[in-house]
């Protein structure tokens, strides 16, 4: 029996939910197919929003023989026949999914085809094709992301599927709230849900208990393969850095839902040097610590080392300044703005100083080539005490350099 989702699939584009920014009067999808054009296209975005049903309907609108692949599953051989089939017509549209995965050797091998026009060739992804999709296929493609589906289009899509399946159903306002607000912006979620429903109520109305009785879990998209889930690592790193500790915690939320440890604890780490930095030192052992029980008790339990560690990392004082110092000397290097090492710095010289031999460990000498001497790197900042005392010696140590001058 197919399930309600692939029974319901629109096969027009006036049928098809949200995208307006691509099938809307204006969109560049709809004035090609107007146009009874279609380049070949990436099609990205979360799972569940549409990107197989869009690249259907393109075929359906435009008459298009199309044949499915899917990168991660199928082989090389298997393309070979695609295309062979194909091309016993004039026009034909290969659908591969997942275009990500594919292998070098297969692209190798489709890319003539496609740069020919031989074959319209439409990739999806979950996974943002600038960073995941070989060069050569983006360069032959117009990349098309969708976006995430609003609770309007939602609500949308769940009230035209009851009627479409049985306009004397009725649905309460708090059921239909659920079930959108469960469904996080996926269609297919929704629509699954919905029939599960359908399949448990006794008579023609929808209400609250019964949309809980089948949908126990939202429809989060935390894949760590997707291009979500490094969306809610920016989100987590976005939100410490502004100090907003409930935010912070969500995303964390969010990333743990993954069951992949490794990558939120790399960020974490970043976020560790990058945005409290100076600010309070003690940090950085302390995130390694809750890092290291995380990934001895695994989770559920990971969630609580992970849960402290984050809440006290939003809610200390934040320094950028160590960060935008060595971001500045690399700029410098890159660009040739250096210099040999000065005389008295170079081994066995005698020219050298040592500052342990003087008053406060300290004696004003050259140490920046010549060519940049008096760059200014590090500027400090006074959001801690900590690194307020570090301004007071770093101020001193300059006013002293002034003063030998």
């Amino acid at each position: 029996m197919e399930p309600l989702a692939f029974k319901l699939r629109p096969t027009r584009l006036d049928d098809i939910f949200g995208q307006t920014h691509l099938i809307g009067p204006n969109g560049p999808i709809r004035r090609m197919i107007k146009n009874n054009k279609i380049s070949s296209l990436i099609l990205y975005g979360n799972p569940g929003i549409g990107k197989t049903t869009l690249a259907l309907v393109i075929c359906e609108e435009l008459k298009l023989n199309y044949i499915a692949f899917n990168a991660s599953t199928d082989n090389k051989q298997t393309l070979k026949l695609a295309i062979e089939m194909g091309n016993l017509h004039d026009r034909f549209v290969l659908i591969v999914d997942e275009i990500h995965r594919m292998k070098k050797d297969i692209q190798d091998y489709l890319l003539p085809f496609v740069e020919k026009g031989q074959v319209i060739l439409i990739g999806l992804t979950t996974i943002n094709p600038y960073h995941s999709v070989n060069p050569a296929i983006r360069s032959r493609t117009l990349i098309f992301k969708l976006k995430e589906l609003s609770k309007e289009d939602l609500n949308i899509a769940l009230l035209s599927t009851i009627n479409k399946i049985n306009n004397k159903i009725t649905i309460t306002d708090e059921a239909r709230e659920y079930i959108i607000n469960k469904s996080a912006g996926e269609v297919r979620f929704l629509i699954n849900s919905l029939e599960g429903i359908l399949n448990i109520i006794n008579d023609d109305k929808i209400d609250l208990d019964i949309a809980k009785t089948i949908i126990q879990k939202p429809a989060l998209v935390s894949d760590k393969d997707a291009d979500n889930y490094y969306d809610n690592l920016s989100g987590l790193q976005k939100s410490i850095r502004g100090s907003d500790v409930n935010a912070s915690v969500h995303y964390l939320a969010k990333l743990l839902l993954a069951d992949d440890l490794i990558p939120l604890i790399r960020r974490l780490s970043v976020i560790c040097y990058e945005d409290i930095g100076l600010a309070n030192p003690s940090m950085g052992p302390k995130v390694k610590a809750a890092s290291e029980i995380a990934l001895e008790v695994g989770m559920p339990e990971a969630r609580i080392p992970l849960s402290v560690i984050v809440c006290e990392m939003a809610l200390s004082p934040k320094s950028n300044s160590a960060y935008l110092a060595i971001d500045k000397a690399l700029n410098d290097i890159e660009n040739g703005n250096t210099g040999p090492l000065p005389e008295n710095l170079k081994p066995y010289k005698d020219e050298y100083l040592y500052p342990h031999d003087y008053p406060g460990a300290w004696i004003d000498q050259q140490y920046l080539p010549n060519a940049i001497k008096d760059v200014i790197y590090f500027e400090p900042k006074t959001t801690s005490k900590y690194e307020q005392s570090l301004k007071e010696r770093y101020d001193a140590i300059m006013k002293a350099k002034k003063t030998n001058k």
